[in-house]
C-alpha cells in the first residue's frame, strides 16, 4: 500500500510540473524517475528485482531487441529502450537530411510546380505536412514546413496563418497514420509488437479517410482569406529563390535522400525481414554519421538529447505504477464504468485521449493507457490490436485542440509569432477545435464500423 501511495504521488506530481512548465520536462521525469527507485521500488517494496526489470538493460542482450523470427510479441515492462533507440536513429537522420537543405529545397519544388498560386499551395502544403509526418517527426516537419510558409507569405503577400494552423494539425494527423510519425504511435507499437505495415493499413486507413475531411473543413475555414489572397498575389516570382539554390551539399543531398528512402524501405518491410525498429534506427544513424564525414560531429551535437531523457525517466516512472499494480486498478476501473461493453469501452478511450491529450503531453499518457488497455483486453475479452488503434487516434489527434497540446503546436505558433504574426489561444482554438472534433468522430465511428 505505501508503495502504491508513493507511485501514485510521483506520478500525479509529474505530470502536475509538466503542465506547468516551471522546469523542463526532462528534468521532471528524470527527478521523478530517481525518486521512483528510491521511494517506491526501495523504501516501499524493497526490491531490486522491480529496479532491474524496469531499468530494462537486459534488452538490449536479447535476439529480439535487434531481430523477430515470426511474430513479434511486443517489448517487456519498464524503459522501453527500443523506442528510445529508433528515436536517437531517426533523429540523426533529420539532422543529415536538414544540414544539406533537403527540406528547404522540397518545399521549395512543390511550390514552384503549383506555379506559387495560393490555393493550391495550401492544399499540397497540408498533403507535405501530412506525408512527412508519417516517417518524420512532427517537429521537424512543421519547424521547416512554417518557416518556408512564412518566407512564400512574405514574398507572395499573403496571410500565413491559416495555411501554418492547417500545416500543423496535418502534421499531428500524418503522425497518427503509421508506427514511426508520433512518439506514442512508436511506443505503442515497440510495447505491444505491431509493425509499421499494422498501423497504415488500421490508423493509416482512418487518417486517410479523415485527412479529405480536415482538406475540406480547412478550406472552407479558411476560403474567404485564401479567395482574397489569390486574388491580390504577387505575379512577378523572379525574386523568388530558385529551389536548387536551397541545397547546401550537393553530394550530401543526394546521399541524404537515399538514406531516407532506405530508411523507408526498411520500416514498410520490417514485419517481412525481421529487422525490428531499433535495428532500423540503428542503421540510419551510422550510415548517416558515415556518410556526413567530418560533420558527424556537429549532427550528433544537434540531436534532441534532451527529448530521449525525457523518455528514459518516464517510462520509470509508468514502471513504478506497474510494478505496484495501480495500473492494474485504473484498467480495472474503465472497465466496470464500460460495464465491459466493447462499444463503450472504445468511446471513453478514445474521448479520455483525446481530451487528456490536448492539455497535457500526449507521451506520457500514451505510455501509461498501454498497460491499462492490456489489462482491459485481458480481462473483458475486447481485441487489443482495436484498442490499440483507439488510443493511437485519440492521443494523436487529440493533441491538436489546443495550442500546447502537441510539439508541433508550439513550434509553428513559435515560428509564426517570430516574424510578428500572433496566433492566440482564441483563434488557434476557435479553428482548430471542430477540426479535432471531427476527425476523433469519424476515429470513433470507423472504428465501431470496422472492427465491431
Amino acid at each position: 500500500m505505501l508503495a502504491q501511495i508513493f507511485a501514485g504521488v510521483i506520478f500525479v506530481s509529474m505530470f502536475v510540473l509538466i503542465l506547468t512548465e516551471i522546469v523542463e520536462r526532462q528534468v521532471i521525469s528524470c527527478g521523478c524517475a530517481v525518486l521512483t527507485i528510491v521511494f517506491v521500488f526501495g523504501i516501499g517494496m524493497h526490491s531490486l528485482t522491480a529496479v532491474w526489470e524496469t531499468l530494462n538493460l537486459g534488452s538490449f542482450f536479447r535476439s529480439d531487441f535487434w531481430y523477430v523470427s515470426g511474430s513479434e510479441t511486443g517489448g517487456s515492462g519498464g524503459i522501453n529502450w527500443e523506442t528510445i533507440t529508433f528515436i536517437f536513429g531517426m533523429m540523426v537522420m533529420v539532422e543529415g537530411m536538414a544540414r544539406v537543405g533537403f527540406f528547404r529545397w522540397l518545399c521549395m519544388k512543390i511550390a514552384r510546380l503549383v506555379k506559387y498560386r495560393i490555393i493550391p499551395l495550401f492544399v499540397t502544403f497540408m498533403l507535405l505536412s501530412t506525408l512527412l509526418s508519417m516517417f518524420i517527426d512532427s517537429i521537424t516537419v512543421i519547424l521547416f514546413l512554417s518557416a518556408v510558409t512564412i518566407e512564400l507569405s512574405q514574398l507572395l503577400q499573403f496571410d500565413p496563418v491559416p495555411m501554418i494552423l492547417s500545416e500543423i494539425f496535418c502534421a499531428n494527423l500524418g503522425g497518427s497514420a503509421t508506427m514511426c510519425g508520433d512518439p506514442p504511435n512508436i511506443i505503442i507499437g515497440t510495447s505491444l509488437g505491431y509493425s509499421f505495415t499494422d498501423f497504415l493499413t488500421h490508423t493509416g486507413f482512418i487518417a486517410f479517410l479523415a485527412f479529405l475531411a480536415v482538406l475540406a473543413y480547412f478550406y472552407l475555414t479558411f476560403r474567404k482569406e485564401l479567395t482574397e489572397a489569390a486574388a491580390h498575389q504577387v505575379t512577378d516570382h523572379s525574386a523568388l529563390p530558385d529551389p536548387e539554390s536551397t541545397i547546401t551539399d550537393r553530394k550530401g543531398f543526394m546521399i541524404s535522400s537515399l538514406i531516407f528512402l532506405g530508411v523507408v524501405v526498411l520500416l514498410v518491410t520490417h514485419s517481412m525481414t525481421g529487422l525490428t525498429v531499433s535495428t532500423i534506427g540503428v542503421v540510419a544513424a551510422v550510415v548517416t554519421l558515415l556518410a556526413a564525414g567530418r560533420h558527424a560531429p556537429g549532427i550528433l551535437k544537434k540531436v534532441d538529447y534532451k527529448t530521449l531523457f525525457f523518455f528514459i525517466g518516464l517510462f520509470v516512472v509508468i514502471g513504478g505504477l506497474e510494478q505496484t499494480g495501480i495500473l492494474t486498478v485504473m484498467a480495472d476501473f474503465i472497465g466496470r464504468i464500460s460495464g465491459g461493453s466493447a462499444k463503450l469501452m472504445i468511446a471513453i478511450i478514445i474521448w479520455l485521449s483525446a481530451i487528456a491529450s490536448a492539455f497535457v503531453d500526449n507521451i506520457p499518457f500514451a505510455t501509461t493507457m498501454i498497460p491499462i488497455i492490456k489489462a482491459l483486453s485481458a480481462t473483458y475479452g475486447v481485441d487489443l490490436p482495436v484498442l490499440a488503434w483507439t488510443l493511437a487516434m485519440g492521443t494523436d489527434i487529440g493533441g491538436s485542440a489546443t495550442p500546447i497540446g502537441a510539439s508541433a503546436n508550439v513550434v509553428g505558433i513559435a515560428t509564426a509569432a517570430r516574424e510578428g504574426h500572433i496566433i492566440k489561444w482564441g483563434t488557434y482554438c476557435k479553428k482548430m477545435v471542430p477540426a479535432t472534433v471531427i476527425v476523433v468522430v469519424m476515429s470513433m465511428l470507423i472504428i465501431y464500423a470496422r472492427y465491431l
